[in-house]
């Protein structure tokens, strides 16, 4: 973990970070459709932020090109995963779920928002995962950002609209 003062990581999409640097600051940009996941143990003082694409992986689990953090259903194991390495609990984890929009998708067609909204749902119900807070579905892009300190959760809509979940 990094010791410089304010570090920032940006995750991209299908992309994850866990960290226990109070001086981080986690940030994903441009929440459409994807959903932006972060977990934070205010004990530990362990935080994440995961940016998955869609419900389910589609493509072989094996294949050396294989992106875990692209998907609802392996990426949020290992975002789990990777925070109770640094020592977070399951019972102390704080969950914010943000993004699900319908963006580029008028008609509703493919709706992946919705279903990747749903798939995380369902994950979270049957592991015995609450949601504590979220922002989500709509048609507004978001950006998210965890902030190490404290543990606080922040998403922007579009330029001016900023608010703490």
């Amino acid at each position: 973990m990094s010791n410089s003062k304010d570090a920032s990581f940006i995750i991209g999409v299908a992309d994850m970070k866990v960290t226990n640097d109070p001086n981080a600051m986690l940030v994903t940009y441009s929440l459409g459709s994807c959903l932006g996941i972060v977990v934070y143990d205010p004990v530990a003082k362990v935080g994440g932020l995961l940016h998955i694409m869609l419900p389910e992986a589609t493509e072989e689990k094996t294949s050396p090109k294989f992106n875990p953090h692209k998907y609802v259903d392996t990426g949020v194991p290992t975002l789990f995963k990777e925070a109770y390495k640094l020592g977070a609990k399951k019972n102390r984890m704080i969950v914010h779920v943000t993004g699900g929009s319908q963006i580029l998708d008028d008609s509703g067609y493919f709706n992946i928002g919705k279903r990747n909204i749903a798939a995380l749902r369902k994950l979270f119900w049957k592991n015995g995962v609450m949601v504590n807070k979220e922002h989500v579905g709509g048609s507004v892009s978001r950006t998210v950002r965890l902030y190490m300190n404290n543990g606080e959760t922040t998403v922007s809509i579009g330029r001016d609209r900023v608010i703490k979940l």
